[in-house]
């Protein structure tokens, strides 16, 4: 039995690609992110395993639709970056090198178990890639009906250590007054 090989899949409104596909097209829609609940040794000696969450980060190589003759499975086949080809930077960016392959055995996931990701040449890094995370799209079918309604963005920060402005007067002190336009009403919402 053959497998059916997909170049490009829709899952939950977004579109994942192959590498190969990205290549030939300037957007980039190939790179996947795992979250794992793992347990984690230090050593294969270590009495102490430690239950926590583990992220992974890859690059879709093959799509497989799985068919189960009353239901199909998308099924991505992923190189996954090696740990030691994973860091985070000073700035609290995710730097990946995307030569460092790793997780050979184990190179398989289900598509609704992935977050879709790109990556960015990292300027100051060279060989290096920033990870930028892709904003969740929940999609409403209006009721009864097949046009599609509201789309619900949401937009998970770039870095974890954003400074947090509180109030108002703390922006104005903060930028000096400068680049406010006077002249609005201003609007607050809670």
């Amino acid at each position: 039995m053959a497998v059916p090989l997909c170049r490009s899949y829709l899952i939950k409104g977004i579109k994942f690609n192959i590498k190969a596909q990205d290549d030939v097209r300037t957007t980039q829609n190939s790179g996947v992110y795992l979250l794992a609940h793992t347990m984690q040794v230090a050593s294969a000696k270590d009495k102490n395993p430690i239950l926590s969450n583990m992220g992974f980060y890859g690059v879709i190589q093959e799509i497989w639709d799985l068919d189960y003759q009353k239901f199909t499975i998308p099924v991505f086949r992923c190189d996954w970056i090696d740990s030691y080809g994973l860091v985070v930077d000073e700035f609290g960016f995710t730097l990946v090198d995307l030569s460092k392959i790793g997780h050979r055995n184990d190179q398989f996931v289900l598509a609704s178990q992935v977050k879709q990701i790109f990556f960015v040449d990292d300027p100051m890094h060279r060989g290096w890639s920033v990870v930028l995370s892709m904003p969740n799209r929940e999609y409403n079918d209006v009721i009864g009906d097949e046009v599609l309604g509201d789309v619900i963005i949401e937009c998970e920060p770039f870095t974890r250590g954003m400074p947090n402005v509180d109030t108002f007067d703390e922006l104005v002190g903060e930028l000096g007054g400068q680049n406010i336009r006077g002249g609005c009403e201003d609007i607050w919402i809670e």
